[in-house]
């Protein structure tokens, strides 16, 4: 695209380019959004989750307890081999409107369903190594979430593709202290890593900074009125390109678990799982449309891009310091002859997300910051076994899991609200050595409101509407 500069006075023209470049190098905060409230998944066990995940660690018989609380494996005798599947469909549509810092409306639809489904794994052993000690292993997935909404949706500005996930290998040991109190421990190697994309409004980097170089004296504003008019000619609405970061990490955690027997009927446990401090490490890419590049490669523009520290833009390495939260975990279960009752309590740390920083490795792309400041957490749950005959039980549940999520911060990357739980299960012994599950949960989530605005001052109103289905099947082999 050829571009002509001479409307651009003598005086104005360094100046309007020096703003729409500094501007343009600022807006590489778009894509930072990264959020874990709905990250956080229970789902590594098909009989825990037909009760909602209640009695998670006491219930007995499910080798999920290697990472849901080792000392539990005690009530685990001989040697197991378990594995999971659930299948998450998780939807979120949009409704509301968007605009730009200076109030023009945002072209563009809702987005779409920016919602996925996609497959959760667990795998477990677990033994009995001596009288008294306990050893098992596990790999599971305690955090992912995925959103992606159309690219050219009004609220591009704040997200179009956010993906998350951290994989977690798990060794635990347990030891019996006595016939009815026992203790454990976990060493937990996670990788964490995360994309996220998101459109970059180029007109609205360039008018923002004439607007401040106006407001800060730097110019008059009949000058202003001029370079604004100019940065609508060269960049005009929807000169739009999309910024990319990917990145992640190996890090690691621990776990501590205690486990009593009450009595004959009653079992309780509590468990403690350290945070996991990261540094995910990748690559920041980005695209630009033709008029933004022209505009770039401009003589004049190099000059002074060369005087920032560099062209922004250019392909470059990033990091971003990152901390899955622990989590406290307290367990109850109530045996009678046909039917288990068990109740859980798990809080969540959600507090140590207080602001992300991302930094790069290109000097022309500084260290952006944003606040989230979220809240700590907690799922409860009830639910209960019904033992139909000795080769078949159902199962159901109940369950609430708050948000730590507020208003002022949350934005469509993770449109995340309390949730409420309800779901069935099946259990079917097919041996003495054999036992498959099968559960379906339903998830209810509150409208969450969302008003947040872009780095580039975009804001997007409305609410956001979520639901959630998923299925989970499960194989136990007892050698």
């Amino acid at each position: 695209m050829q571009m002509s500069f001479r409307p651009f006075s003598r005086t104005g023209r360094p100046l309007a380019l020096a703003a729409l470049s500094l501007a343009i190098l600022g807006s590489f905060a778009a894509p930072q959004s990264a959020h874990a409230s709905a990250f956080q998944l229970h789902e590594n066990s098909a009989a825990a989750m037909g009760r909602a995940y209640a009695g998670s660690a006491t219930a007995g018989g499910d080798v999920s307890v290697v990472v849901n609380n080792p000392a539990a494996m005690s009530d685990l005798q001989g040697t197991y081999l378990q594995a999971d599947v659930t299948a998450i469909n998780f939807g979120t549509t949009f409704s509301g409107t968007a605009h730009d810092a200076l109030g023009r409306p945002i072209s563009g639809g809702n987005g779409g369903d920016a919602g996925t489904t996609m497959p959760v794994p667990a795998l477990f052993f677990a033994t009995q190594f001596a009288d008294k000690w306990h050893f098992g292993a596990a790999f599971t997935v305690p955090f992912g979430f995925q959103t992606e909404y159309d690219s050219n949706w009004k609220g591009r500005y704040n997200a179009i593709k956010s993906k998350f996930e951290s994989l977690d290998g798990t060794l635990s040991l347990s030891y019996d202290v006595t016939d009815t109190f026992s203790l454990g421990v976990s060493g937990i190697a996670q990788k964490t890593s995360a994309e996220l994309t998101s459109a970059i409004n180029y007109n609205a980097v360039g008018l923002g900074l004439v607007q401040q170089a106006v407001a800060a004296g730097a110019i008059p504003p009949a000058a202003g009125q001029q370079l604004a008019g100019q940065v609508n000619t060269i960049v005009p609405p929807g000169s739009d390109g999309l910024a990319r970061i990917k990145g992640d990490d190996w890090a690691y955690g621990w776990q501590v678990g205690a486990f009593w027997k009450l009595s004959p009927k009653d079992k309780f446990s509590l468990s403690y799982r350290s945070k996991i401090a990261h540094t995910l490490e990748g690559t920041a890419n980005f695209t630009m449309p033709a008029n933004v590049q022209a505009l770039l490669s401009n003589p004049t523009v190099a000059a002074l891009l060369a005087g920032a520290g560099g062209v922004p833009f250019t392909h470059t390495d990033g990091s971003a310091p990152f901390t899955t939260p622990a989590v406290a975990t307290a367990s109850y279960w109530h045996q009678e002859e046909k039917f288990g009752l068990g109740i859980d309590a798990a809080w969540t740390k959600w507090d140590v997300f207080k602001n992300l920083n991302v930094y790069y490795s290109n000097p022309a792309q500084p260290t952006t910051t944003e606040a989230f400041n979220w809240r700590n957490s907690w799922y409860v749950s009830i639910g209960g076994d019904y033992y139909v005959n000795d080769k078949l039980t159902l199962r159901g549940g109940l369950a609430l899991d708050t948000t730590p999520t507020q208003t002022s911060t949350r934005d469509p990357r993770v449109p995340d609200g309390t949730r409420q739980l309800v779901s069935f299960g099946i259990g079917y012994k097919a041996s003495e050595h054999f036992v498959i599950n099968a559960s379906y949960a339903h998830i209810f989530v509150n409208s969450a409101r969302i008003n947040v605005a872009s780095s580039t001052g975009d804001v997007i109103t409305g609410s956001s509407d979520d639901y959630g289905n998923l299925l989970s099947l499960s194989a136990q082999y007892k050698f």
